[in-house]
Parts: structure tokens; sequence; C-alpha cells
């Protein structure tokens, strides 16, 4: 049968897959409800120069070049009507790999998404720091999305996001909605950011928290005015911090935490975990929202206090992993297994179990 990258990516976001695998001397692979598996049994074993095809099939040719340069490029494309696709091109054992994330065109509300209202609360601050946390393919830019197009739909801003590629396509609603693509738009974060606060945006939104640098310019903007959101590849609320605390110097560390004190209102940490039925999976949050008592945690730099602080936090809408984990299993949304296998502290989520 003749290979075609869209063909594959229309048939996976059809069955609801995450992501798509090609890589030469194995059949295009899929990944559906977090397992691997074929795309489809019709297609073969793929060569180098199948594989070269399709992945140049869908870079322009500045792509190709940059490509060829550097051995890894990240891009992303819309098959009409289907979804759009994040893609990384890279070079492993001599040749060339290709893995696309699927990104639905349509854009899920949090309601839609199940997420707590604490979430939704997030979209109403004026301004701050908000992180969305979790490891690779947990859906911290589903959320992020609903999160923007919740503020698109009801505030009549200036909303600038930089990302690396563009993922969700925002069209202006109430808001005006502007989106720069590094490689595309704009050279780097950096530059990006350096740039952003002179187009006087109301919300920002920097596609992930890489360096130093980043999070100064991501800080600063919150500190004037600026509602900023981001992500971190981090598992829970006390890691985030100690992730941030561990960017930079020792000596800087106590401005930092002042700074972290005031402009941090909240942490959504997410993981995706397969329900019951094994149809789909349903994310499980951590979330913590900076009320007096984690304002004065992160001050002085007690992140290892943190954890309780959330787990005590109910009235101001916070949840630990453990407990979202646990309201799940007591609705038979999850399994038990999946539940530990997921757990943050094992032992306390199997004694919060045993009282159910």
């Amino acid at each position: 049968m003749a290979l075609d990258i869209r063909q594959m990516a229309a048939q996976a976001a059809n069955v609801r897959a995450s992501d798509i695998f090609v890589k030469s001397g194995n059949q295009p692979m899929m990944r559906l409800n977090g397992k691997i598996r074929p795309l489809g049994d019709d297609y073969p074993q793929l060569g180098s120069e199948d594989v070269e095809q399709l992945a140049y099939g869908i870079m322009t040719h500045e792509q190709i070049g940059r490509f060829e340069r550097r051995h890894e490029l990240d891009l992303a494309f819309t098959v009409d009507g289907v979804a759009r696709f994040r893609a990384n091109v890279y070079k492993q054992r001599g040749t060339i790999g290709l893995v696309l994330r699927v990104i639905p065109l349509e854009i899920y509300s949090i309601e839609q998404l199940g997420l707590p209202k604490t979430v939704a609360d997030f979209a109403s601050l004026r301004q701050g720091l908000v992180l969305v946390t979790g490891p690779t393919g947990c859906g911290k830019s589903t959320t992020l999305a609903a999160i923007i197009d919740l503020i698109n739909r009801n505030r009549r801003c200036n909303i600038v996001t930089v990302e690396d590629p563009i993922e969700f396509v925002h069209p202006d609603k109430k808001a005006i909605v502007n989106q720069r693509e590094i490689g595309i738009d704009t050279d780097s974060f950096t530059d990006a950011l350096k740039a952003v606060v002179r187009q006087s945006p109301d919300v920002i939104l920097i596609g992930e928290m890489r360096d130093v640098e980043t999070m100064n310019v991501a800080l600063a903007a919150a500190e004037t005015g600026h509602l900023v959101f981001s992500t971190v590849h981090t598992c829970s609320a006390a890691e985030t911090m100690d992730r941030i605390m561990n960017m930079f110097p020792p000596h800087d560390k106590p401005m930092v935490c002042m700074r972290l004190s005031v402009s941090l209102k909240g942490i959504v940490s997410q993981k995706l975990i397969p329900r019951i039925d094994k149809d789909s999976r349903i994310a499980a949050l951590e979330v913590m929202v900076a009320n007096p008592t984690i304002s004065k945690l992160i001050e002085e730099g007690r992140s290892g206090q943190i954890y309780q602080a959330i787990g005590e936090g109910d009235f101001w809408g916070m949840q630990t992993m453990n407990q979202g984990l646990d309201r799940f299993f007591k609705a038979r949304i999850i399994s038990e297994e999946e539940a530990i296998a997921n757990a943050g502290n094992v032992t306390e989520l199997r004694q919060m179990m045993r009282r159910t």
C-alpha cells in the first residue's frame, strides 16, 4: 500500500490514539489508552527510505535544511477536518525516526475534561504565575488550552502564547490571541519573552519553563501585573518548587523564594489514568492554591511541608494526588492496581483505600 503520513495521522486520530511512532525496521505504531500497538495490520515493515519520505513530506525546505544540520526538529501541521499534529523528527542509529502527537481540533472545556472547579478559578485571576506540571503525555497542553479558551470566551484581553511548536490553535473570541512559534515567528523562547511585555499582553502562555532565564522573565511578567501560565516536567507541587529552586545559584535562592511567594498562585500536577472500562483515560490531579500558609512555606523555602498543607487545604479547593486517586477509586472509575501504580505515597494511599 502507498505510504501517506497524513493518512496514518488521520487513522490514529479517528481511534483517539495519542501518539504515532514511525521508524525503520518496524511497522507504524500508535499509543492508544497508554499502550503501544500497531497502527494497522496492513502496514508493512518500513525501510529507512520509507521513513525519510514520510518525514520530509511534512517539512518545508527550510525545515529540512534545519533538520539536516541539527538532526532533530519540532514542527506542527494540520490535517483538515481531522486533527492537528505535533511532530518530532530525529535521527536514531543513522536513520530517521518520527513521533507525532495527536492534538484535537476542538478545544475541550474544563467541564468536559472533568477537571475540578479550582482549575477554572485560575482563569479568573488578573495577575500571577500558574504552573501545570506532569510527565510527558499527561495532558498538560490540553488542560492549559482549556484554561486559555475559558479566558478567551469570557474576557476582553490580549493573550500572547510562545510555543515550540504551536499545539492548540485559539481563534479570537472575546479576547485577541497572538500565538508565536519558535523557529517560525521568533528565534527562541528568550527572544520572544524579552519582547512579549512590549506587546501589551494581559495573559501570557509560555510553552515550557526550560531554564533560569525563562523563569526569570516569567516571574518578572507576573510581578508586573500579567497572568502567566506555563508547564514544568515534574510530578508534584513540592517537586516543582525544588526544581525551580535548583535552577538558581544557592546565593539567589532566598530572593527567588520571596518572589515566588508573592507571584505563584497555583500548581496543577496531573497524570492520565486508564479507566476501569479501558476505553479511555482520566486526569488525576494534585491541586495547590497559594493560600497564606502555602505562600509562607514557599517564602521560607520549606517545600517539604507543602504536601501536608495541600492535604489539609480542602477549604481552598486543594487536593493531593493520593486524595484524587482515592476519590476515583471510591467512585469505581479506576482500579486499585492503577491507583497504587500512580500513587505519590503508596503507604498513605493504601491506608486511605483501606478506610474506603
